[in-house]
């Protein structure tokens, strides 16, 4: 049943955006896609913000449900939030290390800059793209 719904949902972005193509618009200018830990020890002083992996599997460590093993509404949530931080990013609820808000600051609003179909899909591709692929 789980695998079927996750197939739906994959299906979604079959006929609406793409969430990779609206990240490589979007957000690949700031956010590498992948990187270790320890490279970005390396070069964290030239980032302009942290990796989205790490992004990634912040959102999911700190975005708590009650229901811990129902990975659909966590997943749900998850992709909620991210939706809606995109246009009204907020210093109350990011999610980020002390040392990464004092680094890159907040991130700058996307109001306006895209549809709810592409928050949608790259809401969806954020949460996807790292599913058991830790930031180490």
């Amino acid at each position: 049943m789980k695998a079927l719904l996750m197939l739906m949902m994959a299906g979604y972005t079959l006929f609406g955006a793409d969430g990779y193509d609206v990240y490589k618009k979007q957000c690949m200018q700031c956010h590498v896609e992948m990187m270790e830990k320890k490279e970005v020890l390396k070069v964290f002083k030239t980032l302009k913000s942290p990796p989205m992996i790490e992004v990634s599997n912040r959102l999911k460590e700190n975005i708590l449900i009650k229901e811990d093993d129902d990975n659909i509404i966590k997943r749900r949530v998850v992709i909620a939030f991210i939706k809606d931080y995109i246009e009204n990013p907020s210093i109350d609820y990011s999610m980020c290390h002390l040392g990464a808000i004092d680094r890159f600051g907040i991130m700058p609003s996307l109001k306006g800059k895209l549809s709810s179909d592409e928050r949608q899909a790259v809401a969806e591709w954020v949460y996807d793209r790292y599913q058991g692929v830790s930031f180490k």
